[in-house]
């Protein structure tokens, strides 16, 4: 878990914080109002998280510089303070000292942690200040030391350290509702395609062909003229027969193609305008006493 300086991270971090910058401001005892020193610096981690405030102890030990969890202090921009929680004389003094050319590493990152795990004793908080002055001092025990593996441990293990304390920074989340705009396919309907069979008088014109019998009568060039002998065979009955033919309409029906019909189907797409009513939270701030407030 590497940790880096505020300004390392993010050189425009004062514009994040809109102009305010927590290096500089004083360190005091949480419950006794009594300044230990100032931040010096701002240790944040891959994603921008705080994790640690730098602290100048030269108040209380002069040169020395220590961690301080961020999870222990209460930043107040109004005082332009940082109260260290249950921060004790002998913790500071057990605190191993930091320096930025070392560096920091899961090891001494452990020392920090191990000094801020153990319960602060009574003989030695009664030296400072009352116990009744901070409810965070507690009687000298043994409880067990929890333990972690290097390899898997996440600040997240140990909220009481890591996470912005909750009682001195309170968060009130404002919800608002918003349209999510989705498409459900559904059926509309479907177009069924088939053949019917109809009727229809149809004409189409045939040529016909009919013979028929012409008899003409006309006079020979030689009429009047005599017969030899016997050329003339005056015989009853003789008949001539003339076959006569004509042609007569022959219908048949045959099966042509008359049209493919082709079926497919496009898609057309339009917006579609939908309304809902949606609901948003605002804040309302209410005080009583004539109290300042101030709104970031």
């Amino acid at each position: 878990m590497a940790l880096y300086k505020l300004d390392d991270f993010d050189p425009n971090y004062r514009d994040t914080f809109q102009g305010e910058d927590i290096k500089g401001l004083g360190v005091y005892a949480e419950g006794r109002d009594e300044k230990i020193g100032s931040v010096s610096d701002v240790l944040v981690d891959d994603e921008g998280h705080f994790r640690y405030l730098v602290v100048d102890l030269g108040f209380w030990i002069f040169g020395k510089k220590v961690l301080l969890p961020i999870g222990r202090a209460r930043i107040d921009y109004n005082t332009d303070r940082v109260y260290a929680i249950g921060m004790t004389r002998q913790q500071a003094e057990d605190l191993p000292e930091f320096n930025e050319r070392s560096g920091v590493d899961y090891d001494y990152e452990e020392r920090v942690r191990g000094v801020y795990r153990r319960p602060v004793d009574a003989t030695s908080a009664a030296v400072d200040t009352p116990a009744a002055l901070d409810t965070n001092y507690q009687p000298l025990s043994t409880p067990s030391t929890p333990t972690y593996n290097r390899d898997t441990y996440t600040y997240d293990h140990e909220p009481s350290l890591y996470n912005i304390n909750e009682r001195d920074n309170q968060t009130l989340k404002l919800y608002e509702e918003r349209l999510i705009a989705g498409k459900r396919r559904q059926k509309a309907g479907e177009v069924a395609i088939g053949k019917r069979v109809e009727t229809d008088t149809a004409s189409v014109s045939v040529p016909l062909e009919r013979e028929r019998v012409v008899i003409e009568r006309v006079t020979p060039t030689d009429a009047g003229r005599p017969v030899a002998p016997g050329e003339a065979n005056f015989r009853e009955g003789e008949v001539a027969r003339v076959e006569i033919y004509e042609e007569t309409p022959e219908i048949r029906k045959e099966a042509v193609v008359r049209e493919e019909v082709r079926v497919s189907k496009v898609v057309e797409q339009e917006t579609s305008e939908a309304q809902a009513t949606v609901r948003r939270e605002e804040l309302d701030v209410d005080t009583t006493g004539g109290l300042p407030i101030e709104e970031r």
